[in-house]
């Protein structure tokens, strides 16, 4: 951990170690050349000092997009020298920041970006603009990574936060959007477990039906060198003695470096269970733009937000770039 991290990050280092490898690589990855994030409309204090730890921890150069009155004012409130930071001056509305950001992105003058404290759909109706945004061939998605404390490994979620209610075409992106970001992060054979209710395929439960499908569209090579199966139970999804149990002759189970949810309540929920029962911590990213967006919330831990900034850094990395993989 960089000498210059607050106590709680060293901390965190301890207790969620697959993570702060992913921090650690970001920072090697970085060297003396780190990438430019841009911080979108940072107006209060935890934007201005979670800014301040990204650069001490040696992960990215965050650039902050957004009115400079009251980006100093959370600056000053927060404790942070504002000078030390690239300024992009915009009027005082998140969705005018927002509008710069993705524009600034486009250009590639930024190579990501990061919420402040503007509103989660002032940023995402920005990069979702079909004429001025930041589409890319897929349909937008979200996935958290996951370091749990009784997990072997870094284990992905999605989607938890962008799609609603996703039909099979959403979840085929879904799925594409987060083996590419594995394959990124060094897996090079992602191992996909599509979960349901149940692990037969039922009619009344549409989730099992397209989980049938998208196994297929793995057969058929739609994600080279990820082995996909479904659907599973939670269960037998995640413990290879349940799935034993209940006659399951399978590669993922136990194994999983990714869950696909059926849907967001479902995901949703997880994901709060992994963090305030499971006690784990997660970096999360929305993929299938043109550059990875960070999505942070007032509940984040400061280690997540570190964590989804280096996940960021990484995830920009070229598939073609060979990585180590990650330690279990």
């Amino acid at each position: 951990m960089n000498e210059h991290a607050s106590p709680d990050l060293r901390s965190a280092a301890a207790t969620h170690p697959r993570l702060h490898e992913l921090v650690e690589r970001a920072r090697q990855r970085a060297g003396t050349q780190a990438p430019a994030v841009g911080l979108v409309y940072p107006c209060d204090a935890l934007a201005l000092g979670a800014a301040a730890q990204i650069a001490a921890a040696g992960i990215a150069r965050p650039v902050l997009i957004g009115p400079a009155g009251p980006i100093a004012r959370a600056a000053s409130a927060a404790g942070v020298d504002v000078a030390q930071f690239e300024l992009i001056d915009t009027a005082d509305a998140g969705p005018e920041a927002a509008l710069r950001a993705t524009m600034l992105a486009r250009e590639g003058v930024i190579g990501a970006l990061m919420k402040g404290s503007l509103h989660t759909d002032e940023l995402m109706s920005a990069v979702v603009n079909k004429h001025s945004g930041l589409r890319g061939n897929t349909r937008i998605s979200h996935a958290f990574v996951f370091d749990l404390p009784r997990y072997p490994k870094l284990l992905a979620l999605a989607d938890c936060v962008v799609n609603i209610a996703p039909n099979l075409h959403t979840k085929r992106d879904i799925i594409g959007n987060a083996i590419a970001l594995l394959q990124r992060l060094g897996v090079a054979h992602p191992k996909v477990a599509i979960v349901a209710a149940v692990e037969t395929v039922n009619p009344a439960i549409p989730a099992t039906v397209d989980a049938r499908a998208l196994v297929e569209m793995a057969r058929q090579g739609a994600w080279p060198g990820a082995i996909v199966e479904g659907p599973f139970g939670f269960d037998n999804a995640i413990s290879a003695d349940a799935a034993r149990i209940k006659k399951i002759n399978s590669q993922v189970s136990g194994d999983a470096d990714l869950l696909l949810m059926p849907d967001l309540n479902a995901g949703n929920m997880l994901y709060k269970s992994f963090n305030y029962i499971g006690g784990g911590d997660c970096a999360g990213l929305v993929l299938g733009a043109k550059v990875p967006i960070v999505l942070t919330s007032r509940a984040d831990s400061l280690h997540s937000r570190i964590a989804s900034v280096a996940l960021a850094v990484l995830a920009s990395i070229p598939l073609d770039t060979p990585l180590e993989p990650p330690r279990s």
